[in-house]
C-alpha cells in the first residue's frame, strides 16, 4: 500500500499497482465505483472534507465524492501537485499555473488572482483559503478573506517566503531570514504580535 488519504467520513488507499480502494460513507467519497475504470496508474490522492482527487501517471486527474470538476476537466492536464481546503481543490500544472474547482468561497474560484498565479512553486491551505508561493518568493492568497484568503495587510512583508503552514483559519509564513509572518483569524493564530520578538531563526 502506497498511500491512504481521508475525507471526513471515507478513506482512499493507493495500492502498489496504482489502483485505488475506497471505503466509508458514499457521499464523502467512500464509493468510487463510478470512476473505478479510470483509477489506474494513480500516483497521488488529495482530499477535501467530502471528495477525493487523484493524479494519474499521465498528469490527468480523476475526482469523486462531493466535488464536481467537470467545468475544469479539460484544463487538468500535466498536473504536478494538488492541494485542498475543506471544500475546494487547487492543482499546479507543469507550466506552474493553477486550476481550481469546488466551493468558490473556500478557494474553488481563483479568477480574482488568476493573472498573479504564474510561476507557482507550492500551495498550502487553511480550511477555507489557499496560499501560493511564487518562484520569486512572494505569496498569492485567495478564498475566504478572514481565513487567510486576504493577505493584503502583510503583503509587503511576504518576500523571500520559504514555507507556509495553515491552521483552520490562518497562515504562517517562514521567510528566508528565519522570521515569521502571520495573517488570518487572530483566534486561529493569525495574530503573532505577542511573540514576534521570539520568532527569529525559525
Amino acid at each position: 500500500m502506497q498511500q491512504i488519504q481521508a475525507t471526513q467520513r471515507a478513506f482512499a488507499a493507493i495500492l502498489a499497482d496504482g489502483s485505488v480502494v475506497t471505503w466509508g460513507s458514499e457521499g464523502f467519497g467512500g464509493d468510487s465505483s463510478a470512476v473505478r475504470d479510470q483509477l489506474k496508474g494513480v500516483r497521488q490522492i488529495q482530499s477535501t472534507c467530502g471528495a477525493f482527487a487523484a493524479i494519474l501517471e499521465d498528469g490527468s486527474v480523476v475526482t469523486w465524492g462531493a466535488s464536481d470538476s467537470s467545468a475544469v476537466r479539460d484544463q487538468l492536464r500535466n498536473v504536478q501537485q494538488i492541494q485542498a481546503t475543506g471544500l475546494a481543490f487547487a492543482a499546479i500544472l507543469a507550466d506552474r499555473s493553477v486550476v481550481t474547482w469546488g466551493d468558490a468561497v473556500c478557494g474553488g474560484d481563483s479568477s480574482a488572482v488568476r493573472d498573479q498565479l504564474k510561476g507557482v512553486q507550492q500551495i498550502k491551505s487553511s480550511y477555507f483559503a489557499l496560499a501560493a508561493i511564487l518562484e520569486d518568493g512572494s505569496v498569492v492568497t485567495w478564498g475566504a478573506a478572514d481565513a487567510g484568503g486576504d493577505s493584503s495587510a502583510v503583503r509587503d512583508q511576504l518576500k523571500g517566503v520559504q514555507h507556509i503552514q495553515g491552521t483552520g483559519w490562518a497562515f504562517a509564513a517562514i521567510l528566508e531570514d528565519g522570521s515569521v509572518v502571520t495573517w488570518g483569524h487572530a483566534a486561529y493564530g493569525g495574530d503573532s504580535s505577542a511573540v514576534r520578538d521570539q520568532l527569529k531563526g525559525v
